[in-house]
C-alpha cells in the first residue's frame, strides 16, 4: 500500500534552523539538503534547513515548488543511480533536513524571523548563473528586495542592526552558483552598498565569510517516466523524487573557508566535500570540462532531434565534437599537469555514458545565455589571449545556441525573456555579422563584449549561416570535414 508522505506517516526529528538556503529547486535538495540529512544522520551536525523561494512568480499558475514541499512536510526522497566499480548500484533516502520552506514574497514575516534567529549561522544559494548580478537601484528596503544581492545585503544588514554588531551574529555564506568566483562576487556586490555606513561593511568584512564553491553532481530532477514505478519501491505517494548520479563533489574555499569547516563538516559524514583556501584550480577543470561540454552541446545535440545527454553521446558526430573540444581546446587551456587533466577529463565524460539517468538536454538548456558565457566564454577568451588561436568549436557551439534561440528554430528557450525577444527581433539572416555583432555588443545579455577575440564575430556568423542553409547534422559533419 502506498502511503501519504508527510509527519503523520514518517517519524521525525526537530533540528535547530542554521541554514538558510535560497533556492529550492532539484539540485540543492538532491546535492546540498542530501549531504545534511547524512550528516545528521551521522551525528556530526545537528542542523535544520529553512528554504526561501528566491525569486517571485506573478504568472504561476499551478501548485509552485513551495506548496508541493508544504503538502510532504517538506520531506522527499533522493534517488541515485550509477556505475560504481563497473557495477550498477543504486542508493535511496529519505531527506528528513528541511525543516521549513516558505515565499518571502508571500511571507516575510516568517523570512525575517528565521534572518535574525541568533540560531542562523549559513546561507546557501543556487539563483542560476543569472541570480548573482549587482541591479543598480535595488530597493534594499522592499520585503523583500528584488534581486539575490539586494536580498543578502539587507539581510546582513538587518541582522547586523538587531544584533547591535555582535561580531558572533555573521553568517558564513556559501554560493553554488556555477558563475566564477560566485561567493567573491556576492560578496563585492554587497560590498558596493557602502551608504550603509562603514561600521556596517567593517562588520560584513570581519564577520561575515563568503566562500566560493564548486559542486558536481548531474541532477535530472523528478522521474516522470518512472514515477510510477519508484512509489511502489519506496512505499509512498512522493510527487518531489529527486534522481541523480551517485558521484557527488563539493568543493568551497576562499579566506573565511576554515570557519564554514566547523560549522558544515560534511566531511566528516564521510561525503566528497573538500575545503581550501582557492578552489580556481578545481573549478576550471569541472566547469569548463563537464558544465561547458553540456552548455557547448544542448543547441547542437537539441537542432539534431536528440532529447538526452545519452542521445548526442550515442551520435557519433556529436560525441567526436565534443571529445575534440575538451582535447584541443579545453584541456590545453588549464595550468595543470596534462596527463592528470586527461584522465580527469576521461573521468567525467564517462559518467554521460550512464544507462540511469535520463538526462533531458531540454532541461540543461535553461538560461543558456549565462551557462555560456560562464562556461564556455572563459575557453575562447584564454585560447586567444594565451595561444593566439580562435577555439572554432567553442565558437561553433555559440552559433549553434543563437541559431537554437533565433526565430527558426521552433524551439522555446526558458530563458530571460527580454533577451530572447531581443535576438528574435535583431535577427537578420542577410546580414548575420550585423546581427551576431550586435547580439555580443549591444544587447546587455552579456556582460562581456565577445567581440574582444578578434574574428569571434564572423566566424560564430559563418556558422549561423551553415546551419541555417544546411541544417544541424549537414552543418556539424561540414565542421567535422566528415
Amino acid at each position: 500500500m502506498i502511503k501519504q508522505l508527510n509527519k503523520s506517516t514518517v517519524e521525525t526529528v526537530g533540528r535547530p534552523v542554521r541554514i538558510l538556503q535560497f533556492g529550492e529547486g532539484n539540485f540543492l535538495r538532491a546535492f546540498v539538503d542530501w549531504q545534511i540529512d547524512i550528516a545528521n544522520e551521522k551525528g556530526v551536525m545537528d542542523a535544520g534547513v529553512a528554504v526561501c523561494q528566491p525569486i517571485i512568480d506573478p504568472e504561476r499558475k499551478v501548485l509552485g515548488m513551495i506548496d508541493l514541499m508544504h503538502r510532504q512536510d517538506n520531506m522527499y526522497h533522493v534517488y541515485l543511480e550509477g556505475i560504481e566499480n563497473k557495477r550498477p548500484k543504486k542508493d535511496v533516502r529519505l531527506v528528513k533536513s528541511i525543516m521549513d520552506s516558505f515565499n518571502p514574497y508571500v511571507d516575510y514575516a516568517k523570512y525575517e524571523v528565521y534572518f535574525l534567529s541568533p540560531e542562523l549561522k549559513i546561507t546557501i544559494s543556487n539563483t542560476t548563473e543569472a541570480g548573482i548580478r549587482y541591479e543598480e537601484g535595488d530597493d534594499l528596503t522592499a520585503c523583500p528586495p528584488k534581486s539575490y544581492p539586494a536580498k543578502m545585503t539587507a539581510l546582513l544588514y538587518k541582522r547586523f542592526i538587531h544584533f547591535n554588531g555582535d561580531p558572533t551574529k555573521g553568517l558564513c555564506i556559501i554560493c553554488c552558483e556555477l558563475i566564477e568566483n560566485n561567493g567573491s562576487t556576492l560578496h563585492e556586490y554587497v560590498i558596493r552598498y557602502h551608504k550603509l555606513g562603514q561600521d556596517f561593511i567593517d562588520w560584513v568584512e570581519k564577520n561575515c565569510h563568503f566562500c566560493d564553491t564548486l559542486v558536481d553532481r548531474i541532477v535530472p530532477g523528478f522521474p516522470r517516466e518512472q514515477i510510477g514505478e519508484i512509489r511502489e519501491e519506496i512505499g509512498y505517494d512522493d510527487n518531489l523524487v529527486v534522481k541523480a548520479e551517485l558521484y557527488h563533489l563539493w568543493a568551497i574555499g576562499g579566506p573565511g573557508y576554515k570557519e564554514v569547516m566547523k560549522e558544515l563538516p560534511l566531511d566528516k559524514a564521510g561525503l566528497h566535500v573538500i575545503f581550501m583556501p582557492s578552489i580556481k584550480q578545481f573549478r576550471d577543470k569541472k566547469v569548463r570540462i563537464l558544465n561547458g561540454s553540456h552548455t557547448g552541446m544542448v543547441p547542437i545535440a537539441l537542432q539534431m532531434g536528440c532529447e538526452t545527454v545519452m542521445d548526442a553521446f550515442n551520435t557519433p558526430d556529436i560525441e567526436r565534437f565534443v571529445n575534440d573540444m575538451v582535447a584541443e581546446e579545453v584541456i590545453p587551456m588549464i595550468d595543470e599537469d596534462r596527463d592528470e587533466l586527461k584522465k580527469f577529463a576521461a573521468g567525467i565524460l564517462e559518467r554521460f555514458y550512464n544507462p540511469f539517468i535520463k538526462h533531458m538536454l531540454r532541461s540543461i538548456s535553461l538560461n543558456s545565455l549565462s551557462k555560456w558565457e560562464a562556461r564556455n566564454y572563459p575557453t575562447v577568451r584564454d585560447n586567444w589571449f594565451k595561444a593566439q588561436r580562435l577555439a572554432e568549436r567553442e565558437a561553433f557551439t555559440f552559433a549553434a545556441l543563437m541559431t537554437l534561440y533565433g526565430p527558426n528554430s521552433g524551439f522555446e528557450p526558458d530563458d530571460t525573456r527580454e533577451f530572447v525577444d531581443y535576438i528574435c527581433a535583431n535577427w537578420d539572416s542577410a546580414d548575420m555579422e550585423a546581427t551576431i555583432a550586435k547580439i555580443v555588443k549591444e544587447s546587455g545579455i552579456f556582460t562581456v563584449d565577445f567581440s574582444e577575440v578578434p574574428g569571434f564575430i564572423g566566424t560564430v556568423a559563418g556558422y549561423v549561416r551553415d546551419i541555417e542553409t544546411l541544417g544541424m547534422k549537414d552543418a556539424l559533419k561540414k565542421f567535422l570535414g566528415a
